[in-house]
């Protein structure tokens, strides 16, 4: 059932296998939440003949989004303008936005460092199978990231694994043991999980756990302070084996929170540190 003005699902659609794979999450996630699903191609024209192939790109991925989950409410759009820009604008009044991977993109990077809400790439047509996996590293945006993926084990009746890769420092397992306790009792009410203690380089051994997993979900930022994106969650953008959802704070600055931020309209149609303890408080307030 469809839930009045709850903020909608929204799909960067392109050409690409990875973009219909976005199309299908997009509308499971939509039903799932009771809310609607909003396809967009952003595209720039010049001509007849190219309006008419970016028309039927949006009108392929809204069939795709109708026979992969029946009864969802979709609305396809084409936008004039970049892909980033246009996604970060739809991002503003998004619960979630949902992208295919495209390698070498700058749009892609564009919009996952600087949507306004959670960011789900796909890097493949394969369904998802397995557990949701949690990457923490006991920063604050590890800490959004296992609220997070701990809400999508829920929706989708999958379980919930919880992982911290130790490296190789002497020391690292009880280090990271450490940190999965903090991260942990940071966030209330989680559902039944795994705790994983990951061996090799965070990002080495993410990917290996990731073909193996349904949704991968991390911060985009970790422990070192990184001011957009970190390695770590760069390699997985490019290499994950599994949908990724790349989860953080919204950007508002304080002094326009309670302002309205109106998307476009549409319409129906076709390194490791200790934990940041300071950083994890203000962002669970």
């Amino acid at each position: 059932m469809q839930i009045p003005n709850r903020p909608p699902v929204v799909v960067g659609v392109n050409k690409t296998a990875a973009g219909l794979a976005a199309v299908r999450l997009g509308a499971r996630e939509a039903v799932s939440r009771g809310t609607s699903l909003f396809v967009v191609h952003a595209f720039t024209w010049n001509a007849a003949g190219d309006r008419q192939v970016a028309s039927r790109v949006v009108e392929e991925a809204v069939t795709t989004a109708q026979r992969s989950t029946p009864g969802v409410d979709v609305r396809g759009q084409l936008v004039d303008g970049s892909p980033g820009s246009v996604l970060r604008r739809y991002s503003r009044t998004a619960t979630i936005l949902v992208v295919g991977a495209r390698p070498g993109g700058s749009a892609l990077l564009e919009v996952v460092t600087q949507a306004w809400c959670p960011v789900i790439v796909t890097h493949g047509p394969r369904p998802p199978a397995g557990r949701v996996l949690a990457a923490v590293d006991g920063s604050g945006p590890s800490v959004l990231a296992l609220r997070f993926a701990a809400e999508m084990a829920r929706r989708r009746g999958r379980r919930l694994d919880v992982a911290y890769a130790t490296g190789e420092s002497e020391g690292g397992e009880s280090a990271g043991a450490r940190v999965l306790d903090e991260v942990i009792a940071a966030v209330p009410d989680l559902p039944p999980l795994r705790r994983r203690l990951l061996t090799g380089t965070p990002a080495a051994a993410l990917e290996r756990a990731s073909r193996r997993s349904a949704l991968l979900v991390l911060g985009p930022r970790g422990t070192g302070g990184a001011a957009r994106f970190g390695s770590v969650a760069y390699e997985m953008l490019r290499h994950s084996g599994c949908p990724t959802a790349f989860v953080h704070g919204r950007r508002e600055p304080a002094a326009r929170k309670g302002r309205e931020n109106r998307g476009p309209a549409t319409h129906k149609g076709g390194g490791k540190s200790e934990p940041g303890h300071s950083t994890t408080r203000a962002l669970l307030r």
